[in-house]
């Protein structure tokens, strides 16, 4: 795809959520579309492969979470695989600092191609499991906003987002449409990590069969020593 019918289709459809592009943030969506394809033919960071797709599913889509994220916000994307949400995030407003975290060396290098090239700045990209980085004090209840697109269930995501968060910050995670029983499952798990759940929105990805839910979750109180536990443990024993 030239860029040309990129700037196109990436503006129509940032304009649905309300977002509006300069021409600086439609050539890094078009540099990092880019990557993402040629990457991909080496190691696996995505099943969409085909450019509007990537526009719509990936950038599109990571766009939802925009108008949660204050300028000036130290933000962390824990699990962020290819870069989504945290990059895009990044691209829509470069006032923020972000940190994104994956415990794939692999994806890491993608990572870090990917800022270089598109010349972020005030990005740390970490290669590191959550549940080691959020008992280190560098790291632990330093953010504003923890990140994260379909990285787990929503018991398992606190443990892993919560403690990165300070008091009076926000979770945001973005799931799928049928959330009832993740939310369910997932109340007492939140209240101990200190957190309240604010707000779900549920919502279709523009003119898409594509359906999505964004978890608000607000940060009341300090996450206590013991969480998050040991690396492995939030995902095979969630707090129930």
């Amino acid at each position: 795809m030239e860029i040309e019918e990129f700037s196109q289709i990436i503006k129509e459809n940032m304009s649905k959520i309300d977002i509006e592009l300069n021409n600086v943030q439609i050539k890094q969506f078009f540099s990092y579309m880019n990557l993402l394809i040629e990457w991909n033919k080496k190691i696996n960071l995505t099943a969409i492969i085909e450019p509007k797709e990537i526009i719509i599913k990936h950038f599109v889509d990571c766009g939802t979470i925009f108008k949660y994220i204050e300028e000036k916000d130290n933000v962390i994307d824990v699990g962020t695989g290819a870069g989504f949400p945290g990059i895009p995030i990044k691209i829509l407003n470069n006032k923020i600092n972000i940190t994104l975290v994956d415990s794939l060396n692999k994806r890491i290098n993608f990572l870090s191609e990917v800022v270089n090239e598109l010349e972020l700045k005030n990005v740390k990209v970490i290669h590191g499991r959550a549940e080691d980085l959020a008992q280190n004090k560098e790291y632990r209840e330093k953010y504003d906003k923890a990140i994260s697109r379909a990285v787990a269930n929503l018991s398992t995501l606190s443990e892993y987002d919560l403690p990165f968060v300070k008091i009076n910050g926000k979770m945001i995670a973005m799931k799928g449409f049928e959330i009832e029983e993740e939310l369910s499952n997932a109340k007492k798990a939140i209240e101990i990590l200190g957190g309240k759940i604010e707000k779900v929105e549920k919502f279709s990805l523009i003119d898409t069969e594509n359906k999505r839910s964004i978890v608000l979750i607000n940060k009341l109180k300090s996450t206590p020593r013991q969480y998050p536990r040991k690396a492995g443990r939030p995902s095979k024993e969630p707090i129930k």
